[in-house]
């Protein structure tokens, strides 16, 4: 008897918890005109190691574009 009543209420969980995730919610999102309401965007070079300075920061693209340059890794 005490078996059988454990078995029930394991199954009602198992069951619950089966039915709790077959409840997904619509994701709709309501825009809302003239707002932007996402994050706003900073400029690359906007960050501590180039300080705001975008020839700084356009040097260290270049020079990163060199180091996966294949014929000037190779000398050729």
């Amino acid at each position: 008897m005490m078996r059988t009543t454990g078995m029930v209420a394991v199954l009602g969980v198992a069951l619950a918890l089966g039915l709790a995730g077959c409840g997904e919610r619509e994701q709709v999102v309501v825009y809302k005109q003239g707002k932007y309401q996402g994050k706003p965007d900073t400029k690359p070079y906007a960050n501590p190691a180039f300080g705001g300075d975008k020839t700084k920061w356009e040097g260290a693209i270049k020079a990163r574009g060199q180091q996966q340059n294949e014929y000037r890794r190779v000398g050729g």
